[in-house]
C-alpha cells in the first residue's frame, strides 16, 4: 500500500450532461500508477455502483464507488455516490473520502464545487482540477478556488463537448489554465504530473 504525503498530487474530474462517455475516455487513458482521481458526475444514486463497476471493468486504474472515511490511494478513481457530496479530508497525515447527504449545492448532491472547494482547502498546488462536458455552472467557482490555491487547471473545448456548459462557466471566470480536447485530457494531466514530479 503506498501512502500519500501533503505534497503528493491528486487529480479532481467534474462532469455532468455527457460525462460519463467523457470520464470512460480519460480514466481509460490513465496508467494504473496515477495519482488518485476524485471524481463527481451528476447522475442517479442507483447508477453510480454500477458506472463505477463498469469502469474498473475498462481501466489500468481501480475504480470504484466512493465510501465514508476511506483512505485515498494512487492508482484508484473514487467516483461519488449519486445521493451524497464526496469531498476529501485530511487524517492526520492522510487523506480520505468524505461523502455526506448535506443539502445540494446549485442544485446537485453529488456537487463539483463541493468537491473542488475541498481540493482547493486541503491539496493547493498539489491538485490538478479537470473540469468536462456538463450543462450549467457546477464546478466553475470551485475550480476557480483550486486555480488561486496554486492547482493546475483544466477544461474541456467546446467542439468535444456534449453540452458547453461548465467548461465554459470556468473560463468567463479566468479559473482555467488550459483548455483540451476531450482526447488530448489524459495526455495533459500526465504532463502536469510528470512536472510536479520534476519540481518535487
Amino acid at each position: 500500500m503506498t501512502l500519500l504525503s501533503h505534497s503528493s498530487p491528486i487529480v479532481f474530474i467534474g462532469a455532468s450532461t455527457g460525462g460519463t462517455e467523457a470520464i470512460k475516455e480519460v480514466l481509460t487513458r490513465l496508467p494504473a500508477n496515477v495519482p488518485p482521481v476524485l471524481i463527481v458526475q451528476h447522475m442517479p444514486a442507483m447508477f453510480t455502483a454500477s458506472f463505477a463497476k463498469r469502469l474498473d471493468g475498462l481501466c489500468a486504474i481501480h475504480v470504484k464507488e466512493a465510501e465514508q472515511g476511506e483512505r485515498v490511494l494512487p492508482g484508484t478513481a473514487y467516483i461519488a455516490p449519486g445521493h451524497s457530496h464526496l469531498s476529501i479530508a485530511r487524517v492526520g497525515t492522510a487523506y480520505h473520502c468524505e461523502v455526506e447527504q448535506s443539502p445540494p449545492v446549485n442544485r446537485h448532491r453529488p456537487s463539483v464545487d463541493v468537491l473542488f472547494d475541498s481540493a482547493a482547502r486541503l491539496v493547493g498546488r498539489g491538485a490538478i482540477g479537470v473540469l468536462l462536458t456538463g450543462m450549467g455552472k457546477d464546478g466553475a467557482q470551485g475550480l476557480l478556488h483550486m486555480q488561486r490555491a496554486g492547482a493546475w487547471t483544466i477544461a474541456q473545448d467546446q467542439d468535444s463537448s456534449v453540452v458547453y456548459g461548465m467548461p465554459r462557466e470556468a473560463a468567463l471566470l479566468g479559473a482555467v489554465n488550459e483548455v483540451a480536447s476531450l482526447s488530448d485530457v489524459a495526455g495533459r494531466i500526465m504532463a502536469r504530473l510528470t512536472a510536479h514530479a520534476v519540481k518535487s
